[in-house]
């Protein structure tokens, strides 16, 4: 079987074998050392899958590949279309490599209803990777509502204290915002009779939508309220510490690592896409939101007495620098927002998971109940750093590259936001050493720390892959940015000329 004909079958199958796991996890007997190994087996086999992408994906190509298009409801008219191209491309294998990772960590810290929590994560890998392969938007929004119902589940029954709350709050910013997308994409369909985003696309292009021009910014407006909220752009962002906060460890990975991620993807992909005038027009304001998120997020999260919380707001500020980036509208800047991304999905996530192993132990995640950790604990003390120095964009890894791209790529579109944005650097840097230090060093302030126990077998398996992740991203970033690049430098096409003819201050 040549590679064409059986690419269509990969990208079916790396999206729907965790459902089928799921599935086949449902009929398993309630025996919860069998259930773990299922589910870390179908995780696997997925991100084993999902390697076959990244391998035979042609990087001189700018254009959706290991395409599959087949009718699927005729009235209305919706078909089962996917496809990935540079952008989707590392999207889909970060959220297959944090997956078994997510299993892991999970190992020992779930002890009731074990059955159901493997059962959702897998729901969610599927909704998640789903999102990231759909090119009908009728199926994109049918992949992106579908992640709201396992991640609301798994903070709702596996969280914290105050759990219920949470979750609902999540599920209600999240659902109400998305309804603004859905009747662009409902209003899109009625003119153009198609959800195909690639047909929509070029009719937009080609000026054949009637009444388009008088509707766009309102489409634009509807896309991007239901990112900005998935991001979270400030001031849409006070659910997030609360999710992240009583959210289970693993539900905190997946949802710093990649559900974020679909806000931001979805600003590149639909609001680049399908509205390039109207991103020119709204880039100045938008840019100033991400200012916001970078300085208030870090200022934020300096202040947190909860490590948690704490890594929770850092999300909101390096997430500022990803939609800095894409609102350049340069090929350093989309470059760099990309590589943020995947960069703070292996960071964040491994510092949730970090943060998770430690409530584990105290069944806190106060900084105050800590101090002196090095001692007792000299491993995780090792990987702890090792991640924070990748998160706060130490050179040569993962942080650095992506930072460096945004803020040289809107230094050459708006040299001042360029400047404010790289405070952020900065503030990182103090707020995640300034935590390490309180946590790690000095002397051993509660008696109870001395007898804490290092890093397990499964705990290492779980977070070391991260920091070897970010050791080679950082090092040899061009993996992933060659196959990133033609992508974005097709994304900009309608941009060639907007140094020149943005507007705003």
């Amino acid at each position: 079987m040549n590679i064409d004909s059986l690419s269509p079958a990969i990208l079916t199958l790396v999206t729907f074998v965790p459902l089928a796991g799921a599935m086949l996890l449902s009929l398993l007997p309630r025996r919860d050392r069998e259930i773990r190994i299922f589910a870390l087996v179908v995780s696997l086999l997925t991100f084993f899958l999902s390697l076959h992408l990244p391998v035979y994906f042609r990087r001189p190509g700018s254009g959706f590949q290991f395409e599959i298009d087949r009718p699927w409801i005729s009235t209305p008219n919706i078909h089962y279309h996917m496809g990935v191209d540079g952008i989707s491309l590392w999207l889909i294998v970060l959220t297959t490599f944090l997956t078994p990772l997510c299993v892991l960590i999970s190992w020992h810290s779930v002890h009731e209803r074990v059955k159901e929590f493997f059962i959702l994560l897998l729901l969610l890998e599927t909704a998640l990777i789903g999102v990231f392969t759909s090119l009908d938007l009728f199926l994109f929004y049918f992949f992106w509502e579908a992640t709201l119902i396992p991640m609301a589940l798994l903070i709702g029954i596996f969280g914290h204290e105050h759990k219920v709350y949470a979750a609902v709050k999540f599920f209600m910013y999240t659902m109400i915002a998305s309804v603004f997308m859905l009747a662009a994409i409902l209003w899109l369909y009625a003119h153009t009779g198609t959800f195909d985003y690639v047909a929509t696309r070029d009719l937009i292009t080609n000026g054949a939508i009637p009444k388009f021009p008088a509707a766009a910014q309102w489409l634009f407006l509807g896309f991007f309220l239901a990112f900005a909220v998935k991001v979270p752009l400030v001031p849409f962002h006070t659910w997030l510490p609360d999710a992240h906060v009583e959210a289970p460890t693993a539900g905190s990975v997946l949802l710093a690592g990649v559900l974020l991620k679909m806000g931001t993807y979805g600003m590149l992909r639909f609001n680049l896409g399908l509205f390039p005038e109207q991103s020119r027009q709204n880039a100045w304001w938008i840019m100033i939101l991400a200012l916001i998120g970078i300085v208030y997020g870090a200022l934020v999260a300096m202040v947190q007495p909860n490590m948690k919380k704490l890594i929770a707001y850092s999300s909101v500020s390096h997430l500022g620098f990803v939609v800095l980036g894409i609102f350049s509208f340069t090929q350093a800047g989309l470059n760099g927002a990309m590589f943020v991304m995947l960069a703070h999905g292996i960071s964040t996530g491994a510092l949730f998971m970090l943060a998770g192993i430690l409530h584990e132990r105290r069944h806190t995640y106060e900084i105050m109940e800590f101090g002196g950790l090095a001692s007792p604990m000299p491993i995780y003390a090792a990987s702890y750093l090792f991640i924070v120095l990748a998160s706060i964009g130490l050179p040569l890894l993962n942080g650095f590259i992506g930072e460096f791209l945004v803020l040289s790529g809107t230094f050459q579109a708006r040299p001042v936001y360029a400047i404010l944005g790289a405070t952020g650097v900065i503030w990182s840097a103090i707020y995640l050493l300034w935590m390490y230090q309180r946590v790690f060093f000095g002397k051993v302030t509660h008696e109870v720390n001395n007898s804490l126990s290092d890093l397990s077998s499964a705990e290492k398996w779980a977070v070391w892959p991260c920091a070897v992740a970010a050791l080679v991203m950082g090092v040899a970033p061009i993996l992933w940015l060659a196959a990133i690049d033609p992508a974005v430098h097709s994304a900009l096409t309608p941009f060639v000329h907007v140094a020149s003819r943005m507007v705003g201050p």
